[in-house]
């Protein structure tokens, strides 16, 4: 297991771990019913906590953020000197952790997407996993959900009886909601993101060639150009731009935290 500590990567705190910390460490806090916030983040999450501090300051109160995307394990290269033998890819990790629960008899509960989707993703998972039980599944509302709503959803988690949740509620909404509910919810949860599509094969997934040379977002930019336009072409330069000026030392990008302390760009 590799766990070579947290560092700033344009004032996102991101972890340079790989699979098997980042299993082992859910699996634990499933074990023992204990909250955990985790999040799987490439270019476009870290962007949205680089352009708006406060949710930088929500993703930087999350127990565990991987590098999902090829630049962001290069950007710590970069940055710091520290190597990983690969990424920590969101629906990669969403089957690994799947097996581990399988392996211990747990159960987990899928929240987000949407109700087709969601029926595709459990019986794939099931099938693959035998030993995987699905708690419970409640498919997104698409909007904001009120406080009274909050608290029902939490509550049916609760008592649903599930070591873990999937949440796959899209990118920043997914980070956002872990943030607000694992606490009350008392166990991991992982924002997991296109990993209901990908596995409930309602999405494509791109070629491992292009996963491996960095060019996945390039891949799901022809799927869906009119939603994903913007968030690559605008903000993939954007992202090179500052961590240029990260790496030449021309700006700081410290580590705020959720109750306004800050933390230098790198620790651990």
């Amino acid at each position: 297991m590799i766990n070579l500590g947290a560092y700033s990567v344009l004032g996102v705190k991101v972890h340079a771990v790989d699979y098997d910390y980042a299993v082992d460490t859910i699996r634990k806090a499933a074990q023992a019913k204990q909250p955990l916030s985790v999040s799987a983040l490439a270019v476009h999450g870290v962007m949205t906590g680089h352009t708006d501090p406060e949710h930088a300051r929500r993703l930087n109160g999350l127990s565990l953020v991987v590098p999902d995307g090829q630049p962001v394990r290069w950007a710590m290269r970069l940055l710091y000197g520290k190597s990983l033998p690969d990424r920590v890819y969101g629906p990669e990790l969403t089957l690994r952790t799947a097996q581990a629960l399988a392996e211990d008899g747990s159960s987990v509960y899928l929240y987000g997407s949407q109700t087709e989707v969601l029926e595709k993703f459990s019986a794939n998972l099931q099938r693959q996993f035998p030993g995987l039980k699905i708690a419970g599944m409640e498919s997104s509302k698409f909007r904001r959900t009120t406080p009274e709503e909050q608290a029902e959803i939490v509550t049916r988690i609760r008592e649903s009886g599930a070591q873990a949740v999937f949440v796959g509620l899209g990118c920043p909404r997914q980070e956002v909601w872990a943030f607000e509910n694992t606490p009350a919810i008392g166990l991991p949860v992982l924002a997991v993101g296109a990993a209901f599509d990908f596995h409930a094969g309602t999405l494509k997934q791109a070629p491992k060639r292009m996963q491996n040379a960095g060019l996945e977002w390039l891949f799901r930019l022809t799927q869906e150009p009119k939603r994903l336009w913007q968030r690559y072409v605008i903000l993939n330069p954007m992202f090179v731009y500052k961590l240029g000026l990260q790496w030449f030392k021309l700006q700081r990008f410290p580590i705020r935290l959720p109750d306004g302390r800050e933390q230098p760009q790198r620790y651990g």
